[in-house]
């Protein structure tokens, strides 16, 4: 069965938020917010644009200034398309790629060095992820009426701080047992 495509509706979704928004903003999203949990590129984006044009999901215009520049915006069916998804429930979790627990998967023994540097390095890249994490909360949410009017993105920023500060506590505390 082929995977569905997720994309389409990460980008009705960006130009539902931001209407008139041009390719490179699109792009950008990924570079931001979403890219903390969702990665697509310039390659994957265009075509999908063009394919959501053709589905008549979105709409696009062009600068009269700028004839290279064109700005996207949901149609009726596009909104009702992302409305559709956005009601749909998640079935199953992710399939995860992560490296730091791969490689400890396969060490075999408490004693093996590696176990110490794996968790050090793990714990110096969670540092700086909740550093990040806390600055574009403070950013982004320092005022409640921004919390209120993108509420769904706090909860997935605030999700993202507390699994971050779950994964620390747990790493600091095996790091622990390992120095005794």
């Amino acid at each position: 069965m082929p995977k569905q495509r997720i994309l389409p509706f990460i980008l009705l979704g960006i130009i539902d938020c931001h209407p008139q928004i041009t390719g490179k903003g699109i792009t950008n999203e990924f570079n931001t917010e979403i890219g903390d949990f969702w990665k697509a590129s310039h390659s994957q984006i265009y075509p999908e644009l063009k394919r959501m044009v053709a589905d008549k999901w979105i709409t696009v215009t062009q600068n009269d200034d700028n004839a290279k520049e064109k700005y996207y915006n949901l149609t009726a069916e596009g909104l009702e398309v992302l409305n559709n998804w956005l009601t749909q429930a998640v079935t199953k979790l992710p399939i995860h790629q992560d490296l730091f627990s791969l490689k400890l998967f396969f060490i075999k023994q408490a004693n093996d060095p590696r176990i110490k540097d794996l968790i050090t390095r793990q714990i110096n890249l969670l540092k700086q992820e909740l550093d990040h994490l806390l600055e574009r909360k403070e950013l982004i949410f320092s005022k409640q009426a921004m919390i209120d009017n993108h509420y769904g993105h706090y909860l997935v920023l605030t999700r993202a701080i507390s699994r971050t500060q779950g994964q620390l506590k747990w790493l600091n505390e095996e790091l622990n047992k390992l120095n005794k």
